[in-house]
């Protein structure tokens, strides 16, 4: 059965429960069905989403809350009595509720961070206390941690005391009695070793940790070097203090994708789902990048002006202006976007800007000599059907839009190439050199590419 009759036949089956009116067999029902499932009915029943969340289980409700959308969390907790708000944000994980808070407006997140008990508050406000984007945002301070004089058998006594309450047991920190972080050791070496072992014996130094204020980009790209499902994290001191765990990654990761994604369509990344985001938020979301754009795109027309004189001795020139602009667009938008991606997955950086730059060359060039014989096949072509359209001289024009679409396309590769790594360099983010601006950069330098060239060729004959 597929996805979607799966999600009919839940909904069915959700009616049926929710008409009897019975709060038992409500909760008997929702806490059997998958919390992906559950998710589903959240968001297919927008008028019982409180309802439904508040008949869960509370520890169903946190591992369910985590996960929906930031929109339909907001609009849950405004819905949910204060005693069910109190006891789901005591419940859910420290980094999601921290992850749900710092979205909010500084006068909600006062009244929320009331609901939680003395322990849970402390924890919130000493995570939100670190810079937005940081990876002490996303940390969690429940993991299991032990000293290096403990045996095995005592670590196996301390996750069985307080890994219940742990984000995850699959490794285990070891630190000194200053709290400073010694090294890291995964649970199978502790269930395979005696238990009369010490931690130091099992103890080889090679440790990988984060530091609270690096950004969360670094966090991605440290977890896929090294194939962690967790990462310590300290200060500059070298303290434990907490850990970062890959689900939380993977969802920055997704976030990050996404802004990503907006960015080289020509918009700022917005910040709420599409449908939820009031209108005039996304105007002034799109308005400005379009401005720029605009202006931008006006320097072609003062390059067009430029070159009136020319035009108008070969007005052929300009049949062709189309052509060759948006050819050298298409080829930087197309290697703007290629060196972006492999930026983010951590396929090249900033040093290897001489071997981006030789490939792209070559490939420019590979690319610019099939557009540009094709250009030129096709102003041969048309020239012995239609006569009259280029004149005499037909075979200098093919020249001209061959050479140039060549000129044109190396050039479009170059700058979609470099733009994003001279940002990165700059400190600046790589994919705001989007698709659209790339192209308009170099609709304006083909004009000039492409007249320069047919200065070389029609001089003396259309150029007199």
């Amino acid at each position: 059965m597929s996805t979607e009759a799966n999600k009919i036949l839940l909904q069915d089956e959700f009616e049926e429960v929710f008409a009897s009116g019975d709060d038992e067999r409500i909760h008997q029902f929702l806490d059997e069905q998958n919390i992906s499932d559950v998710a589903d009915l959240i968001y297919e029943n927008e008028d019982r989403e409180a309802y439904i969340l508040s008949s869960l289980s509370v520890h169903r409700a946190a591992g369910l809350f985590k996960i929906l959308e930031h929109a339909t969390q907001e609009k849950i907790i405004q819905e949910l009595p204060p005693s069910k708000t109190a006891e789901l944000l005591n419940e859910l994980p420290p980094d999601d509720r921290t992850s749900f808070l710092e979205d909010l407006p500084n006068e909600v997140v006062r009244e929320l961070i009331k609901t939680l008990n003395l322990e849970e508050r402390k924890i919130t406000l000493s995570l939100l206390g670190y810079p937005e984007n940081s990876v002490g945002r996303l940390m969690t301070p429940d993991y299991v941690y032990v000293h290096e004089s403990d045996t095995v058998k005592e670590v196996l006594n301390i996750i069985r005391h307080v890994g219940k309450n742990s984000e995850t047991i699959d490794v285990i920190y070891v630190i000194n009695d200053k709290g400073e972080l010694l090294d890291d050791i995964r649970i199978r070496e502790f269930i395979l070793a005696d238990p009369h072992t010490k931690v130091s014996e099992l103890m080889d130094g090679r440790v990988i940790s984060l530091k609270v204020n690096d950004d969360q980009e670094i966090a991605n790209e440290v977890f896929k070097m090294n194939n962690r499902v967790a990462l310590p994290v300290t200060d500059d001191t070298n303290v434990l203090l907490g850990i970062i765990t890959i689900d939380d990654v993977l969802w920055i990761a997704s976030e990050e994708f996404s802004e990503d994604i907006q960015k080289i369509g020509g918009t700022e990344a917005l910040d709420e789902p599409y449908l939820e985001m009031p209108i005039f938020k996304l105007f002034k979301k799109r308005i400005t990048w379009l401005v720029v754009l605009f202006i931008g795109e006006m320097l072609t027309a003062t390059a067009m002006g430029y070159f009136e004189d020319e035009i108008a001795k070969a007005v052929v020139l300009a049949l062709f202006v189309p052509l060759i602009i948006s050819s050298g667009g298409n080829s930087g938008s197309q290697a703007s976007t290629l060196i972006i991606q492999a930026m983010a997955v951590g396929e090249l950086t900033i040093a290897d800007w001489w071997r981006v730059m030789r490939r792209e060359l070559i490939s420019g060039l590979m690319l610019g000599s099939i557009l540009g014989v094709i250009g030129f096949i096709r102003v041969i072509v048309w020239s012995n059907i239609f006569p009259n359209v280029y004149g005499i001289h037909f075979l200098a024009i093919g020249l001209t839009v061959g050479i140039a679409l060549v000129g044109v396309v190396i050039w479009g590769t170059l700058c979609g190439s470099m733009l994003p790594i001279i940002l990165k360099r700059l400190g600046a983010d790589p994919a705001v050199s989007s698709a659209p601006f790339v192209a308009t950069l170099v609709d304006v330098t083909g004009l000039l590419i492409y007249f320069s060239v047919a200065y070389m060729f029609l001089q003396g004959t259309l150029l007199k």
